[in-house]
């Protein structure tokens, strides 16, 4: 828990894309009030997915903001809505260190 939010950060298993942010949509209903980032390789390229609650949006989390910083460690980028948005990464290398930075940013943003 950060400042009473749940906050999640996944390698998991994803068939597609769709697949992805199907898992992010179900998360972010099932984490009631919370922030997740979720990523997968599809077709060998690093993929993030970010998902915040609307509570959580409403205290100043973003996930197009969320996603595109933990894409950043790995070299990539991208961003969408506030409570749900991608990104795609490079460096396999440091995916887990990108994992490893949601907590201390979503604590950040709150």
């Amino acid at each position: 828990l950060v400042n009473g939010a749940r906050v999640v950060s996944a390698r998991v298993e994803a068939a597609s894309l769709d697949a992805l942010r199907e898992l992010g949509d179900a998360l972010r209903r099932e984490l009631h009030s919370g922030a997740a980032v979720l990523s997968a390789e599809l077709e060998g390229k690093l993929v993030f997915l970010a998902a915040v609650t609307d509570d959580l949006v409403r205290r100043g989390v973003n996930a197009g903001d969320l996603v595109n910083r933990v894409a950043r460690v790995t070299g990539g980028g991208g961003g969408g809505k506030p409570h749900l948005a991608q990104a795609g990464g490079r460096d396999k290398s440091r995916w887990q260190e990108a994992l490893d930075a949601v907590v201390p940013l979503v604590r950040s943003m709150l």
